[in-house]
């Protein structure tokens, strides 16, 4: 069981480690989003 848990754990971090560029690239076009709908409100 322990090394079943293991293998899932390489397994996702191994996915992490080759989408982390995806992932951050996502996450800076939710926040400018956001960030431009903030200003949007506060200025208008």
């Amino acid at each position: 069981m322990a090394h079943a848990i293991q293998n899932g754990y390489k397994g996702l971090s191994l996915l992490f480690v080759l989408n982390w560029d995806r992932i951050l690239y996502v996450t800076a076009i939710v926040m400018a989003l956001a960030s431009g709908a903030l200003l949007h409100t506060v200025l208008s």
